[in-house]
C-alpha cells in the first residue's frame, strides 16, 4: 500500500466493493457482538453474539461465510476496535481462516456514535454498526501482527520493560530502606549495587552488626570475593560512620529481613534481564540487516529490538514515512484562513516506540557526528529554526528512515545516509 495518505485512503475505499461483506464487531472479555453491512451501509442479516472460545469464534466464521454466501459476496472484511488485548486470539483465528481483519480508532467510535441514531447512547450492540460503517468509509488501518521471530520479539521486550520497571521499584525502596535504618551508608558505598556493597548488606546490614564485627572483619570478609577497589581505608570509614549512625535501632529483626527480601528481588530482577537480553541477543541474530542497524554510532542491540518488537519485519513497508505514522510522529497543524497555527506531533501512534526513538536519538546528538550536525543545523538555521525538543523530533523520523533503509537494503552506514549529499555539503560550507 501506498505511504502517502491520500492514496492509501483511496486504497482503502476502493477495497471496499459491491461484493464485499463488512463486519464490525464489538469486543469484550468473554461476549463479542458482530454486525454485518454492504459497502452502502445497509445491514445484512441479524447479529451474531459469540463467546470468546473455540466454540464462539468458529460461530462467527461460520456466520460470516454463510451471510456472504446468501447475499452474494465473495469478499469479508472484518473490522474491530482495538481498545484492549482480547481481539488478539481472535484475529489470529479469522487470519488463519482466510478473513482479512482490520482495525479502527476507538477515538473515531467515541466521535461518530452519534450519527448512528442521533443519540448520545452507548452499547456494544450500537457500537458494532459503527465500526462496520467507518470501515466500508476506509476509515481503518491493517494491523501488522508480528509473526514468528518478531512475535518473539515483541513479548520479549515487552516482558523486558516490565521487569525493569520492577527492577527500579525495588532499587528505590532499597534506598528508602537506606534512609530509615543506615541513612550514612551512601557516603562510603555511592553505588550500592557494587560488589563490595552488596556482601557488606547481606552479612552486616544494619550499623549494629559493622560496629560489633569491626573494621578488620569486616575487610577480611570483602576479601574471600573481592581482590581489588576495596581497602582498609574504607572499612575503617565504614566502621566510623555506623559508630555515630542515626538510624533507628528499634524492629532490627524486622528490618534484616526487609532488606534480605529486597536484596533477593534485586537479583531475581537481574537475573531475568540477563536471561532475556541473551534470548534477544539470539534472535536478533537470525534477522537479516540487524549487523548493517547496529553500525549506526549511537544505536545499540536495546534500541534495534525495541524498534523492530514494536515496527516488526521491515519488509512490510514500502517507506520509511509509513513508520513514522505508526509511531505517531506525523505533523498535525490547525490552521484556518489567514491563521496559522502551530505544528506539532499527532501522537496517534506507538507511544513506546516514539519513548524509544527519543531516547536513542537523545545521546546520538553528542555521539553521532551526522546526528549531532543536523541537530546543530535545525537549531541554528537562520529561516525557522527548531526549538531543541522540536529538532530531536524531527531527528527520530531521520533516525526512522535510516534504520529503514539499512534493514531492507541490507548496506553499511554511511553518514550521506542521514543528511544527504547536498545536505551535508550546505552544513559543511556553514560551519567552515
Amino acid at each position: 500500500m501506498k505511504h502517502k495518505l491520500k492514496q492509501k485512503q483511496n486504497q482503502r475505499i476502493t477495497r471496499i466493493t459491491d461484493s464485499t461483506l463488512v463486519v464490525g464487531a464489538d469486543i469484550a472479555k468473554k461476549i463479542h457482538v458482530a454486525r454485518a453491512v454492504d459497502f452502502r451501509g445497509i445491514e445484512l442479516g441479524k447479529d451474531c453474539v459469540f463467546h470468546n472460545d473455540q466454540g464462539g469464534l468458529t460461530k462467527l466464521a461460520t456466520w460470516m461465510k454463510e451471510l456472504g454466501q446468501t447475499h452474494g459476496k465473495t469478499d469479508i472484511v472484518f473490522g474491530i476496535e482495538p481498545t484492549g488485548h482480547y481481539w488478539f486470539p481472535l484475529a489470529a483465528f479469522l487470519q488463519e481462516q482466510g478473513i482479512q481483519v482490520v482495525v479502527v480508532n476507538p477515538h473515531h467510535v467515541s466521535k461518530t456514535k452519534e450519527l448512528e441514531d442521533n443519540s448520545q447512547t452507548k452499547s456494544d450492540y450500537k457500537d458494532a454498526k459503527v465500526i462496520a460503517d467507518l470501515i466500508r468509509n476506509g476509515k481503518y488501518s491493517e494491523p501488522k501482527l508480528p509473526t514468528k521471530e518478531y512475535a518473539d520479539l515483541r513479548i520479549l521486550m515487552n516482558l523486558r520493560e516490565k521487569v525493569s520497571a520492577s527492577l527500579t521499584q525495588v532499587k528505590g525502596r532499597i534506598g528508602n530502606w537506606f534512609d530509615r535504618f543506615f541513612p550514612e551508608y551512601i557516603g562510603v558505598f555511592k553505588d550500592w549495587d557494587g560488589k563490595a556493597s552488596l556482601m557488606t548488606m547481606r552479612a552486616f546490614p544494619l550499623p549494629a552488626d559493622i560496629v560489633a564485627k569491626g573494621a578488620r572483619d569486616v575487610l577480611a570478609h570483602w576479601k574471600t570475593d573481592v581482590k581489588r577497589g576495596v581497602g582498609i581505608k574504607r572499612a575503617e570509614k565504614l566502621y566510623a560512620v555506623a559508630v555515630a549512625s542515626i538510624g533507628l535501632v528499634e524492629g532490627a529483626v524486622a528490618a534484616r529481613m526487609e532488606l534480605h527480601t529486597l536484596l533477593g528481588q534485586f537479583d531475581l530482577f537481574n537475573d531475568q534481564l540477563e536471561s532475556i537480553m541473551g534470548q534477544v541477543m539470539r534472535i536478533l541474530e537470525n534477522i537479516p540487516g540487524v549487523i548493517q542497524m547496529l553500525t549506526v554510532p549511537g544505536v545499540g542491540a536495546i534500541t534495534v529490538a525495541g524498534f523492530l518488537a514494536e515496527v516488526g519485519d521491515l519488509n512490510n513497508y514500502d517507506h520509511g514515512q509509513q513508520i513514522i505514522r505508526l509511531a505517531g510522529l506525523n505533523l498535525k497543524e490547525n490552521s484556518s484562513g489567514k491563521r496559522k497555527g502551530k505544528t506539532g506531533i499527532s501522537k496517534r501512534g506507538r507511544s513506546r516506540l516514539r519513548a524509544l526513538l527519543y531516547r536513542a536519538v537523545m545521546p546520538m546528538v553528542a555521539k553521532n557526528e551526522a546526528f549531532k550536525s543536523l541537530h546543530k543545523h535545525y537549531t541554528t538555521r537562520s529561516q525557522n529554526p527548531l526549538k531543541k525538543k522540536q529538532s530531536l523530533i524531527a531527528l527520530c523520523g531521520k533516525l526512522i528512515r535510516v534504520l529503514h533503509t539499512l534493514g531492507t537494503k541490507q548496506r553499511e552506514y554511511n553518514a550521506i545516509d542521514v543528511m544527504g549529499p547536498v545536505r551535508s555539503y550546505q552544513i559543511q560550507q556553514e560551519a567552515a
